[in-house]
């Protein structure tokens, strides 16, 4: 049976975009278009699809709510890739719509986030709908008798779609970018590369004065450098939140192993979301932070051997 590999569609999406450059050998047979992220998930953990691929981050709007929520609450799936894809905008109508016919206006609620300014100072007048993807938005356009006057989209979407271009680089941050993920049901994870993220939601064991620093000190005291913090509710009541890392480097890292365990000592729980190769065009330096109280890799294990030793009799 082939691999099958499920992404948020429908066909377009930057998502698709993102799941071509991670798996640029893959046969368009074999990629399934679908209507959510949870549908992503949902075909990963049921094993319809080996892989998925979904939006996690974007550099304006931040995490992805959605992916979010099925990471921290959902079946435990693994993060095994990633990538950043330029976002670039386009407006998008049908054929004989101009500017001055455009009244309403889909796309997705991140992308009409960073199109904002542009809507405002350009089609004043005209409303904004929000849809699952921007896609979703170029295909509603297109559709016979269909509620919206345009679409902002990317390029490949409004050009599958048989529109015509109004508009283009409408977005309000030009260096925006969305960061995307691969999933994968629990197995191995991907080989240490020396340029590796590893991904976690971090549970606390209870609310008190210091207890995210608790949760800091387990990476500070290492030398470990965290990328991403964000907090999300956990949906046990207000007030009540776990927060979802991101951490240079490896589990098979023994600096990061012992801050993995630090954190289940002083955590309620811990979700390991997997350790894999950073996206290859980030420009951040790679370079270990080593404070006075930190060590290399190598020194981690020499301490580990001595501390056997010292456990079975030898010093």
């Amino acid at each position: 049976m082939r691999n099958r590999h499920a992404y948020l569609g429908p066909e377009g999406t930057f998502t698709e975009a993102a799941l071509r450059a991670l798996l640029p050998d893959a046969d368009t047979e074999d990629l399934v278009p679908c209507a959510g992220v949870d549908a992503v998930f949902g075909a990963v953990r049921r094993g319809e699809a080996a892989t998925g691929v979904v939006p996690l981050e974007n550099s304006v709007e931040g995490g992805v709510p959605t992916t979010m929520a099925e990471l921290i609450n959902g079946e435990p799936l693994l993060i095994t890739a990633e990538v950043a894809v330029p976002v670039e905008f386009t407006l998008f109508a049908r054929e004989g719509v101009d500017a001055a016919g455009v009244k309403r206006v889909a796309t997705h609620p991140h992308a009409l986030a960073q199109c904002r300014r542009w809507l405002a100072a350009n089609l004043p007048d005209a409303e904004a709908h929000t849809v699952s993807s921007t896609a979703a938005a170029a295909q509603a356009v297109a559709e016979p008798g269909a509620p919206y006057d345009a679409a902002i989209c990317a390029r490949i979407a409004g050009e599958r779609y048989g529109l015509v271009p109004l508009a283009s680089g409408i977005g309000d941050r030009a260096d925006a970018a969305t960061r995307f993920v691969q999933l994968s049901r629990p197995g191995p994870l991907p080989a240490p590369t020396g340029a590796d993220r590893t991904s976690m939601v971090v549970f606390l064991a209870d609310d008190h004065a210091g207890a995210l620093a608790e949760l800091l000190d387990q990476f500070a005291v290492r030398g470990v450098n965290l990328t991403r913090l964000e907090s999300r509710p956990t949906g046990d009541g207000l007030g009540r939140y776990c927060f979802c890392l991101d951490a240079d480097g490896h589990v098979a890292d023994a600096a990061l192993g012992e801050a993995l365990m630090g954190l289940r000592r002083v955590c309620a729980d811990v979700r390991f979301l997997g350790s894999y190769p950073r996206a290859a065009d980030e420009s951040a330096d790679l370079t270990p932070f080593l404070p006075s109280r930190g060590a290399s890799e190598a020194d981690y294990q020499a301490a580990a051997r001595w501390l056997e030793e010292i456990r079975s009799g030898r010093v």
